[in-house]
């Protein structure tokens, strides 16, 4: 079993940002938004499905419904005929008028900034606050731990832990608070371009030898 210094471990993970920041400069949210409000709702879409299909759905609910006020009277029906194709579209189309309902009804139509509050309204949890205060309002709360950062964290012996609010817990503990944001768009862009789930390219990466799961 790999063992190191919580000392080392700290360094070799600033190692790990620095060499991800050189290799992914302009990683970013792949959700197409405009304004928190349009990053919450992609957000809440996108659970187990791509970013690609959710952006591919939101250019007409957001012609369609674009604030809060307008979504939170939308008709379900009308809703679920959008946003069809992401999957679980009943649940989504409840959670996300809920969403709105709750921005106009309790923060007058703007989408509240803290973790409390954003946890507080239908269909968002921890992973989705992250996303809205991190890349939204620019507020490094916490680390995003989507199956991407769940499963290189895990490869680069980062974490042990496989429920996702522990995973952060061990990330936050690692990195910088500024960084907390940037580097899970980082690993998803890592994950998505040479760390592929069922065969990783250890050959062509750049922290193989940082990696205690690397092949080579």
């Amino acid at each position: 079993m790999f063992r190191e210094s919580k000392k080392s471990k700290r360094e070799r993970s600033l190692q790990i940002f620095d060499l991800l920041s050189q290799e992914y400069p302009g990683a970013h949210c792949a959700l197409e938004h405009e304004g928190p409000f349009q990053l919450g709702v992609a957000t809440i879409l996108s659970a187990q499905t791509t970013d690609e299909r959710v952006n591919m759905v939101t250019p007409k609910l957001f012609a369609g419904y674009p604030t809060p006020d307008h979504l939170a009277i939308a008709d379900q029906g009308d809703v679920e005929k959008l946003i069809h194709s992401t999957g679980f579209f009943r649940r989504k189309t409840k959670n996300i008028i809920g969403f709105s309902r709750g921005i106009v009804e309790s923060h007058n139509g703007k989408v509240p900034r803290t973790m409390e509050d954003l946890t507080a309204l239908p269909g968002v949890g921890r992973k989705t606050a992250n996303v809205i205060l991190g890349n939204a309002f620019g507020i490094n709360i916490g680390v995003v731990v989507d199956t991407h950062v769940k499963r290189l964290s895990k490869l680069l012996a980062l974490t042990r832990e496989v429920n996702p609010e522990k995973v952060e817990k061990d990330l936050i503990q690692l990195f910088p608070q500024d960084s907390w944001t940037i580097l899970s768009h980082l690993f998803i862009f890592h994950g998505r371009n040479i760390c592929y789930a069922r065969r990783p390219q250890c050959q062509l990466c750049m922290m193989s030898d940082l990696c205690p799961s690397a092949t080579v």
